[in-house]
């Protein structure tokens, strides 16, 4: 049995009737659909698969499925595809589990609202209550870290499996920054450590197939190092308009890939990405930061997030100077 020690247990005693409930729903229920935010991040896949296949490790007996959009590069190569559901499915009693998701416009698939029991378990800022429980605990780094937390402590003997562990630590690794933002704390290392403990290889099971490249990647690597700006005070950025994408063939969801390029870099103090998203007609942005918190001034163009990666949008590229400027206002 794994030991759950006290720092685990904290999490749960904020949230008891939370924990309590959400047991009691996946106990009711023989039909459960796990859903997640629309173009997903290393979070959102790994905190749904983890949970999946939990559930089916547990619960066999239970119909267990997973929808939403698939990654340009995650899938399959990390992550299986997403199922297909016919409409008729959904006509009888389900429970309905969307993670990572703090607003419900973004959850990638709106048949969610079709179940007869909603749980909403999120580790972003509450923006929106759209479940019947809503459970949101923002002191995780990651979705998968919270997801991790619950199941432990589900009464009874239940198993984590290896393919469990390694889906809910490639959410952790990612959300994290593999460890390097300030929202990992002492929690986030005791989880990573159970559910390496299960015996999954950290380096072929996990980080070579997060970060594979090939060698077109290394062209869009060029370009961003041969095209970015900084600020006056140190915001680093760099612009993929839907030509520039195209011609290095990439998509929008790939273009804040190389976001992170800037991340040690002296004298830079904030770093994103603005990629043009012709389907959405806007442009995408994603924000990182090292100390500092970026999310409110990524609320106030649209999006917000977490204190050193959230994402924002803006409509036009004329908006662009005044965004960075908005950023740039933080470190002076």
């Amino acid at each position: 049995m794994t030991f759950i020690s006290r720092d685990l247990k904290k999490a749960r005693k904020l949230f008891p009737k939370e924990y309590a409930g959400i047991y009691k729903a996946i106990l009711k229920y023989d039909r459960i659909v796990v859903f997640r935010h629309q173009l997903p991040d290393f979070d959102a896949l790994g905190t749904q698969m983890g949970l999946v296949v939990w559930l089916k490790d547990n619960f066999p007996k239970k119909e267990i499925h997973f929808l939403g959009d698939d990654h340009v590069t995650f899938t399959p190569r990390l992550y299986p595809p997403m199922e297909i559901l016919d409409d008729a499915w959904f006509k009888n009693p389900f429970l309905a589990i969307i993670l990572d998701t703090a607003n419900s416009n973004r959850i990638a698939d709106e048949r969610y609202k079709k179940a007869a029991f909603k749980i909403k378990i999120d580790h972003h800022p509450a923006v929106e209550d759209f479940a019947n429980i809503n459970l949101v605990n923002t002191s995780m780094c990651a979705s998968s870290e919270l997801i991790a937390n619950i199941v432990l402590q589900f009464p009874g003997h239940h198993k984590m499996s290896k393919d469990a562990a390694s889906y809910l630590y490639t959410g952790i690794a990612g959300d994290s920054g593999r460890f390097m933002y300030n929202s990992t704390t002492g929690h986030t290392f005791e989880v990573a450590k159970i559910l390496l403990a299960t015996g999954f290889h950290l380096s072929r099971d996990i980080y070579q197939k997060m970060y594979l490249k090939n060698i077109d990647d290394l062209k869009v690597t060029a370009y961003v190092l041969n095209h970015f700006n900084v600020s006056p005070h140190g915001v680093a950025y760099y612009v993929l308009d839907l030509k520039t994408q195209n011609d290095l063939k990439i998509t929008v969801e790939r273009g804040k890939e190389n976001v992170n390029l800037f991340a040690n870099i002296e004298g830079i103090n904030a770093w994103c990405s603005i990629s043009e998203d012709p389907k959405d007609g806007v442009w995408r942005i994603s924000i990182r930061s090292k100390e500092k918190a970026i999310n409110g001034v990524a609320a106030q163009y649209g999006g917000g997030g977490h204190a050193q990666a959230s994402g924002a949008k803006i409509d036009k590229l004329t908006e662009l100077p005044q965004f960075i400027d908005a950023l740039d206002q933080l470190f002076r």
